[in-house]
Formats: C-alpha cells, sequence, structure tokens
C-alpha cells in the first residue's frame, strides 16, 4: 500500500517536495513546516487553474483561492480548508505575532497536514479523473532535526545553518515571552526572593543564548544564503549576538531586499514609511516594497500597506489591503478592520461585522482588541457567567504581552466589586500596584480614587473580624497599597 508521500506525489509530483518537507520539519521546526505548507497550498492553487484555462488576476494566495471558488472551481468546503492551510502557513511566517508556544505550533502543523491529505483525497478524482487511492500515514518523526544540525556543521550546508538559526530565533521568542511572564510574577509578590530572581535570570539567559546562537548561524550562511543574509541584519538590529548594530543591520536588511527576500521588503518598507536609523521617510518607496511584499501573501506588508493608504485618505485602498491582511489571520489587521467596519471608512459601515472581526483578532491574541472585548463583556449587565470568565482570560493576556494599563485597571475594578463571581482583593490590589508602575499621568488620575477605595474596603472588611485565613489574605493585600 501507498503512504502518505506517495500519495501525494500521485496526485502531483510538483506538490510532493513541500509536502515532505513539511512533514519533516513537524516535529523539529514546526515554523518552517507551516511555511512548506503555504507553498504547497500556492503550488495547489495553480495546479487546480491550469486545466480550465483559469488566469489568476492576482498572485495573492487570498485572491486566487476566492477566484478559483466564483470560477466553480472547488466546493466550498474546499474553499475554507485552503484558507485555513493559508492561514496556518501565515502563522509558520510569524510566529511572534500569534504568541504561539512551539507545542501549539507542532499541533498546528500536524492538523495542517492532515487536512492536506484530506483535502487531496477529495480534489483526486476531480483532478486525475480516478478514484484516490488507498495509502497509509507514516507516523511523524524527529530525524529532520538531527540531520540539519549534522548538515550544518559537518557539510557546512548553507540552507541548513539557516533553518537550526530560524529554530533557535523561535526558540529565543518564546523564551523571551516567559521571560515577561515571570517578570511580572515577580512584580505581584512585590518582592523578588532568592528563588524568583534566579528563576527569572535562567529565562533570560536561556532566551540570550538562543538569540545568540542564532545569530551565529544567520552570520555564517548569511554570505551564501540570502533568506539568512535578511536574518543576518534583523540579527544586527536586535543585537542577538552582542550590542545593537543598527547601521550595519539595516545595510544587509536592504541589500536582501533587492535580492527579493519578501520578509525584507516588508521590513525595508516599512523602514520607509515610518523612518528608521538609516532610511528616511519615502512613501513613494514604501509603496513599492509594501506592495512586492503584500503580493507575496506577507500579511503584515499588507497591513503596513493599508495604514499609508490611510495616511494618505485613501480609505478604500486602506480597506481593501487591511481586509485581506486580516482574511490572511493577520491579527494586528483584524483588530483595525473591526474599528474600519464600524466606522465606515472606505466602506458600508456592518456593526455585526465589525464585532466578529473584533472576536477573531482577541482570539489571536491582539491586545488592544482583547482590551476591547474584555471591557465590553465586563460593563454588560446580561454577561454570562462562562463569558465573563473570558473576559477574565483576556485582561490576563492584555496584561501579559502588552502591560495594557487600562487591563489592569480593568481587571482590578473587577475582582474588588466581584463582577467576575468572586472577590480577590489580593489580585486586585496587586494589579493597581503593576498599574501605577506602568501608568502615565491620565492613567495615574484614574487609579489615585481607586486606590483609595481599595484601602477603604480592605480596612472595612478587616473591622468585621474576619476568619484567620481571611485576615491573613486582607493583610497582604494592605501591604500592597502601603
Amino acid at each position: 500500500m501507498l503512504n502518505d508521500i506517495e500519495f501525494i506525489d500521485g496526485f502531483s509530483a510538483e506538490l510532493s517536495d513541500d509536502y515532505r518537507l513539511a512533514k519533516s520539519y513537524v516535529r523539529d521546526i514546526p515554523t518552517q513546516a507551516l511555511v512548506y505548507i503555504r507553498s504547497f497550498t500556492h503550488k495547489l492553487t495553480s495546479q487546480l487553474a491550469t486545466p480550465h484555462g483559469l488566469r489568476f488576476t492576482s498572485p495573492n494566495l487570498y485572491d486566487r483561492i476566492e477566484q478559483l471558488h466564483q470560477a466553480r472551481l472547488i466546493d466550498p468546503p474546499a474553499v475554507r480548508t485552503l484558507h485555513r492551510l493559508r492561514s496556518d502557513g501565515n502563522r509558520g511566517a510569524h510566529p511572534e505575532k500569534y504568541h504561539l508556544t512551539q507545542a501549539q505550533l507542532v499541533t498546528i502543523a500536524e492538523k495542517s497536514i492532515e487536512h492536506i491529505l484530506q483535502l487531496i483525497n477529495k480534489l483526486y478524482p476531480l483532478v486525475q479523473q480516478q478514484s484516490a487511492p488507498a495509502y497509509q500515514f507514516e507516523a511523524f518523526d524527529s530525524f529532520a532535526g538531527r540531520d540539519l544540525c549534522y548538515r550544518a556543521v559537518m557539510d557546512n550546508d548553507a540552507q541548513a545553518q539557516y533553518l537550526v538559526g530560524m529554530s533557535l530565533k523561535a526558540k529565543g521568542l518564546m523564551l523571551q515571552e516567559q521571560e515577561q511572564a515571570l517578570a511580572q510574577v515577580s512584580l505581584a509578590s512585590l518582592q523578588v526572593t532568592e528563588l524568583d530572581s534566579s528563576t527569572t535570570t535562567s529565562v533570560r539567559h536561556s532566551a540570550a543564548d538562543a538569540f545568540a546562537q542564532a545569530g551565529y548561524w544567520f552570520a555564517l550562511a548569511s554570505t551564501q544564503h540570502q533568506a539568512a543574509l535578511f536574518e543576518h541584519g534583523v540579527s544586527l538590529l536586535h543585537g542577538y549576538c552582542s550590542i545593537p548594530n543598527l547601521m550595519e543591520g539595516e545595510q544587509l536588511i536592504a541589500q536582501a531586499a533587492e535580492k527579493s527576500i519578501v520578509e525584507a521588503q516588508a521590513l525595508l518598507g516599512f523602514f520607509y514609511l515610518v523612518g528608521s536609523h538609516q532610511f528616511t521617510v519615502d512613501l513613494t518607496q514604501a509603496e513599492r516594497l509594501l506592495t512586492l511584499a503584500a503580493n507575496a501573501e506577507n500579511a503584515e506588508a499588507m497591513s503596513n500597506l493599508g495604514v499609508l493608504f490611510y495616511q494618505h485618505q485613501q480609505f478604500e485602498q486602506a480597506f481593501l489591503w487591511i481586509n485581506k491582511a486580516a482574511q490572511a489571520g493577520y491579527p494586528n489587521a483584524q483588530y483595525h478592520l473591526a474599528l474600519t467596519l464600524a466606522e465606515g471608512l472606505g466602506c458600508q459601515i456592518d456593526l455585526l461585522a465589525s464585532q466578529q472581526w473584533m472576536n477573531e483578532a482577541a482570539e489571536q491574541g491582539q491586545v488592544d482588541a482583547m482590551l476591547h472585548c474584555g471591557s465590553a463583556i465586563l460593563h454588560d449587565d446580561n454577561a454570562s457567567q462562562q463569558q465573563r470568565t473570558k473576559a477574565e482570560h483576556y485582561l490576563h493576556q492584555a496584561i501579559k504581552y502588552g502591560r495594557n494599563v487600562n487591563a489592569m485597571i480593568e481587571l482590578s475594578v473587577a475582582l474588588a466589586d466581584g463582577i467576575l463571581g468572586h472577590i480577590d482583593v489580593v489580585q486586585a490590589a496587586y494589579l493597581l500596584t503593576l498599574a501605577r508602575t506602568h501608568a502615565n499621568d491620565d492613567h495615574l488620575h484614574v487609579i489615585e480614587p481607586l486606590w483609595q477605595s481599595l484601602a477603604m474596603q480592605i480596612d472595612s472588611v478587616i473591622a468585621l473580624n474576619p476568619s484567620e485565613d481571611e485576615l491573613v489574605t486582607l493583610q497582604q493585600a494592605k501591604c500592597l497599597l502601603e
């Protein structure tokens, strides 16, 4: 019986390499697996269009899928699967935008492989004019990571060196998020114990080590590999191995953009949009570069292109690109699309669609969207307990990833007033303390009366002779406010 790789090869030899590589990297480098899945999906759209003489009007994958749908060459379930694969591929290209752990990325990559097989099984009769043959799925393995390391070291293989660097960079980004979370745990107690300090330091050093190792491999591969040249520039920009070198980093990114590296075009376009150390604002150059990257399915470039058109008050063009970025699964664009739909800028006002996109952005961890949705639920008298639990989760996440002072204040009030179904004065006091640490003057005007009110609430409860355990909790909260 055929295995799954042979099954894909029987459907299309052109697709089999992308599938094989995607599957081989699922366990060790899921971000790279998802990038190959996106490439697979792009090639598949061409194979579905060519026999019918359909010519795509856009290189953008979202547009291609929609054009196949409009031509009735694929049915709605296939359209949904293709969009899912496209969205998952974008997550692999920008994992840091989605706050995903390594385990979550592996799960997404495994599911994407499963979706590919289901889709090809369904499309087989349509493309090959015969029933899909039976096949047996061979389990994922972890050989690819070891093989990469061998090739990177022993064969001086630039592609392997680049992929090792990408794996270490992804690890560093995830460890960095852990570091930030641990730093907030230390603030919660307002006393950095020896255990807290050593734990935070350990994670910080691990993140720094991962970035330094990634920078080493990018530098080594950069003379032979254009994508590694871009990553070497990013490494210098952020100081992976030592202090940041903005001048050289930006120069290398510009060189990579000239070599048509999409991520480099997107970043250089952003430099021209807002200005950087070396590049002054040049909106003509920004539009050229962002358009190139956006047409190559870079969701961040699509979103920034929308910003550029918005600044020019070309609202219909802004809506077009923000909508494409949102459809590509980019959380920041989904949040801004929600605002655009609510205001009717470049589009018809659609409050239902606005709320749906706001919810989608919140589910994907966009900080402003989580604050918006969490706050809206807390201020809704008819919200269910399940919704309030979700609101608490959203606000905690907004605090964790964005250190959002408004989220700290909202959650503190909810915990002090029992809006979430329980009262936690210690957590409420901690959140106010944390908010004051990060507050600006406007925030402080809001925090001060809440601070006094919570202190009076704690004193009044202590005066009622609570139980011993309750008294300990109340004293902890009082100490936080002193």
